[in-house]
């Protein structure tokens, strides 16, 4: 089974931060072990849906990775739902800035104020709306599906957190839970849901310190459900998924 992950940073960090995207124990590669095949990851930090349909249609590598493709995994949509006091393009753009020093000054600055904005203004806006998370979703498989009709899609519900970074502010996740299930009912996408998987380990914070990203125990468990999840998927549509 071949899996093609596009993911945030939930994908690649440990327990202790960021890792190689073939470190053994990430979920993607828990998932496709149990599955006797193999992961390419595409991610990236903070992504969102919308960069996940960027890397879809601007990364060659991608476009080289869909015919060799079984199941396509969108691992995105948890960031949508982050508080981001500022506009994301003026958030992002804060990398460009120069001379460093003012660039570091700025981003140390708006890390400070991130959590009390963030409690100030409700969680909200947040860092994707949820109808444009669906639409980037769902114009990433429909646009799979044109070139590659056999690859199956599965998803996931957007995580949880109890980030200090955010003020454990996730006003944002309900509403954007309710637009992905809705529109995976109607495109027939499968989802995992991350929060019972992972919950429990996020809240009593046996995950990474940062209150966000998941200890080996949470990749051990969403890798083991992924696995579950596709087997269902391939057993149900038998001929679309190669073993």
């Amino acid at each position: 089974m071949r899996l093609l992950v596009l993911g945030d940073s939930l994908t690649f960090h440990g327990p202790q931060g960021p890792l190689p995207a073939d470190h053994p124990q990430l979920w993607p590669n828990v998932a496709a072990a149990a599955l006797g095949g193999h992961t390419e990851l595409v991610a990236g930090f903070g992504w969102t849906a919308r960069d996940a349909w960027w890397a879809l249609t601007g990364d060659p590598r991608v476009w080289s990775l869909l015919p060799r493709t079984d199941v396509l995994v969108l691992a995105v949509g948890h960031m949508d739902t982050l508080p981001s006091p500022l506009p994301t393009f003026l958030r992002q753009g804060l990398r460009y800035l120069r001379p460093d020093g003012l660039r570091r000054h700025a981003r140390s600055t708006y890390r400070t104020l991130q959590p009390h904005l963030s409690r100030l203004l409700g969680g909200y806006p947040v860092a994707l709306p949820p109808h444009l998370t669906v639409r980037y979703l769902d114009s990433c498989v429909r646009s799979v599906h044109a070139l590659q009709p056999g690859i199956r899609a599965v998803g996931m519900t957007p995580s949880v957190h109890r980030s200090p970074a955010y003020a454990n502010v996730h006003s944002g996740r309900p509403a954007a839970e309710r637009a992905v299930r809705s529109w995976a009912e109607g495109a027939d996408v499968p989802l995992l849901d991350v929060p019972e998987l992972v919950g429990d380990h996020v809240r009593s914070r046996r995950g990474n310190p940062d209150g966000m990203h998941w200890g080996w125990d949470g990749h051990a468990l969403v890798g083991a459900a992924m696995a579950d999840l596709i087997r269902s998927v391939a057993v149900s549509h038998s001929g679309t998924a190669e073993p």
